[in-house]
């Protein structure tokens, strides 16, 4: 499955027929282009009412024989995705854009096109096969394929329910990536974890039919930079004994969203041969239940050692992760960045689109934000406060993974996690939605690659210049 059905990478470098040609301007420049058009092609738009609005499309009369062109208005502002609707606007066709006023990054704006050309068909009978492509270049054409096919694949992952990818199959896709990129992988399952050092993922995952694992991948030369990447594998998440409701259910398939980033940025990573030395740690879970499952009340001692007593079962992925980031410590890594679905209170204060970031380094905070402007891919820094952390002290145990309250629950869910990181180690955690609730232009609904590529750009400035 590592590789997304080939028709949904929609662009042609070397194209068997003509393309029509897709011209873009904006309203503050459409006087501008209005007057270098013939005469025929001005009573035209003005019959029209083209006025070069956002997302307003006119198809032009052609005076020779070639095909006629379109000219669409679009909003400059938005060069990510002012075009990331054409694949249901347009006609199935080839389409080259013409760019006159020199408006957008056109390889930016192509990345959108791609988002927006995406579909989850994986299970429909009777698939929808759209075929709007744009002409490349060749260099164009492969670079847009190492950054879209990454991006589909962590949506697919996403989008996969949990009967096709729960922990056997998530773990299975990292195998799957390591042996592509010749990279070394260990998967520990079920009461290995105990054995090997990891009793909070064991007793999240240890009621399911599907027995928990943890995942370890490592790539690269061993002189390079070690950077960690963790992501929450939590392949669904009933709530556990605090059972969430039906609503709260409803898309949690999408819980082992920070898995499939982790991936997802370890695939980026490889397929542009990155000078760094690699570890993707994954611990993977489904949290069920049944007789074995943990409940509130529990304690356990976690990898590092710090007693962990449980306040709610629901709040699970901050446990996993827990032990994960203890293991990401041991060997000093330059770096060490988390994904995760971690808490409904980031959905609260950023909303579905923006990505919460936690980091104990200011200078690596400035970079990702500097790369989050830079790749219209938004963050937003959110503050370690030091002041709450009297709020997950355990009662019987050194912490308990659920605040006293329910007042700043991403800052004390990344504190709790904070706990898991050794001194001296830069470390940004990202809290995402990865998930679109509804359609937008290069945002289909469903799974969603959120601050990938705003961390990787950031990753390919700092380790390959």
């Amino acid at each position: 499955m590592l590789a997304p059905v080939a028709h949904l990478f929609p662009f042609e470098h070397n194209p068997p027929e003509a393309s029509t040609p897709l011209i873009v301007v904006d309203q503050a420049h459409f006087e501008t282009w209005f007057n270098t058009q013939s005469p025929a092609i001005q009573k035209w738009l003005q019959a029209n009412g083209f006025k070069a609005d956002p997302g307003q499309m006119l198809s032009l009369p052609s005076t020779t024989h070639q095909l006629a062109s379109i000219v669409l208005g679009i909003d400059a502002s938005d060069p990510l995705y002012c075009l990331g609707d054409l694949t249901d606007r347009l006609n199935d066709g080839l389409y080259f854009v013409e760019d006159p006023c020199q408006l957008i990054d056109l390889e930016q704006a192509y990345l959108g096109f791609a988002l927006g050309a995406y579909r989850f068909q994986h299970f429909v009978a009777e698939r929808k096969k759209k075929s709007v492509r744009l002409q490349t270049t060749q260099a164009l054409y492969t670079k847009l394929k190492k950054q879209v096919l990454p991006l589909y694949w962590v949506r697919d992952l996403i989008n996969l329910p949990a009967e096709s990818m729960g922990p056997t199959q998530l773990a299975l896709e990292a195998q799957e990536l390591a042996k592509v990129y010749q990279a070394e992988c260990q998967v520990i399952v079920g009461s290995a974890l105990l054995e090997q050092g990891f009793p909070l993922v064991h007793a999240v995952g240890r009621a399911s039919d599907e027995a928990p694992r943890f995942v370890e991948m490592n790539w690269g030369k061993p002189t390079d930079p070690k950077v960690s990447i963790v992501g929450k594998g939590v392949c669904f998440d009933s709530g556990g004994l605090d059972i969430k409701t039906a609503e709260g259910m409803a898309t949690m398939k999408k819980d082992m969203g920070g898995a499939a980033h982790a991936l997802g940025l370890a695939r980026l990573i490889m397929e542009h041969q990155l000078p760094i030395r690699l570890q993707v740690l994954l611990p993977i879970v489904e949290n069920a239940i049944n007789g074995h499952a943990y409940r509130p009340g529990d304690i356990f001692i976690s990898r590092k050692g710090l007693s962990v007593e449980i306040g709610n079962t629901d709040a699970e992925g901050r446990l996993i992760l827990a032990d994960a980031l203890t293991k990401a410590s041991e060997n000093k890594p330059e770096l060490i960045i988390d994904f995760a679905t971690l808490t409904g209170a980031a959905r609260i204060a950023m909303g579905p689109t923006i990505a919460a970031l936690f980091c104990n380094d200011d200078s690596l905070a400035e970079g990702l934000l500097q790369s989050s402007v830079a790749t219209a891919d938004p963050l937003w820094r959110m503050p370690l406060f030091a002041g709450y952390k009297k709020m997950i002290r355990g009662k019987f145990a050194d912490l308990s993974n659920m605040a006293n309250h329910s007042y700043g629950g991403a800052i004390t869910a990344a504190l709790f996690l904070e706990y898991f990181v050794a001194e001296n180690i830069p470390w940004a955690h990202f809290d995402l939605m990865a998930w679109n609730a509804t359609c937008q232009p290069g945002r289909p609904e469903g799974g969603e690659a959120m601050s990938l590529r705003a961390v990787f750009r950031y990753l390919a400035e700092r380790y390959a210049g």
